[in-house]
């Protein structure tokens, strides 16, 4: 099932879209409080990561991957 998103007011969860979901059945979840400050960082700052991991110098790495394998 899909993750609802709802906002809580006067002691109710009210959803932010249409739930699809039978008209009185019983629900259970977890609520995690989704902070409004927190945003996802865009994706030049994704690139900018992976691109430090892949220009790391080792060249060799996939060929020796099983070099400290038990």
């Amino acid at each position: 099932m899909k993750v609802i998103h709802a906002f809580f007011k006067n002691g109710a969860f009210h959803p932010i879209e249409p739930v699809e979901l039978p008209e009185d059945c019983h629900v259970e979840f977890e609520p995690c409080v989704v902070d409004k400050g927190c945003s996802t960082p865009n994706l030049d700052e994704v690139y900018a990561v992976l691109k430090k991991r892949f220009e790391s110098g080792e060249h060799d790495v996939a060929q020796r991957h099983n070099e400290h394998q038990p």
